[in-house]
């Protein structure tokens, strides 16, 4: 493939506008406090919309809510967003999510996601590493809202259950591929 000299500024401003909003998602909570209610509103918003999200949470031994995620893309892309650790409805971490595609994409989207940790092993995991990397560590199945089976204590077998609510947007893939989710300490 050759690159010319349109083709690279076409990259590059592709770039700069899928990451430019990236470079502010830290920002958008302005205190753990502030992240921490807007978490617990989250959640109860999915609880609203999705009754199957119920069962997971009394399930789960934590929760991990992101109550706004940006995601755009035009060749390249991003996403980021924050979020709070629920253990029994109580905030005990702080994380930040954030990812990068290359690929046929273009659009903006944002929406909200609840991981519920289904396994002790999979929240040690979350807790003691370096960063989560969706694709490594614990399994993670996503779940659609609306569309979710009849869930029940046998089949639980998974160590995280993704929940992707509340899209607004045009762009079709909410996946966690190519993400990871690394502590952060809001003020």
């Amino acid at each position: 493939m050759t690159f010319t000299r349109r083709s690279l500024t076409a990259m590059a401003l592709a770039t700069a506008c899928a990451l430019g909003p990236m470079a502010a998602a830290p920002a958008m909570a302005a205190s753990a406090q502030a992240l921490a209610a807007d978490g617990i509103h989250s959640l109860h918003k999915l609880e609203a919309t999705d009754e199957s999200s119920h069962f997971y949470e009394r399930h789960a031994k934590a929760v991990l809510v992101f109550p706004s995620i940006i995601k755009a893309g035009l060749v390249f892309g991003g996403e980021s967003g924050n979020g709070v650790l629920l253990v029994h409805g109580k905030p005990v971490g702080y994380y930040n999510l954030s990812g990068g595609s290359w690929g046929l994409q273009a659009g903006a989207q944002s929406f909200s996601y609840a991981l519920f940790f289904m396994t002790d092993s999979s929240l040690d995991y979350l807790k003691k590493s370096d960063g989560f990397s969706a694709g490594t560590g614990p399994s993670i199945v996503v779940v659609k809202t609306g569309a979710s089976a009849a869930a029940d204590i046998t089949t639980l077998t998974q160590d995280v259950y993704a929940f992707p609510y509340g899209e607004r947007g045009l762009m079709a893939d909410v996946t966690l591929q190519g993400t990871k989710i690394t502590r952060i300490h809001p003020d």
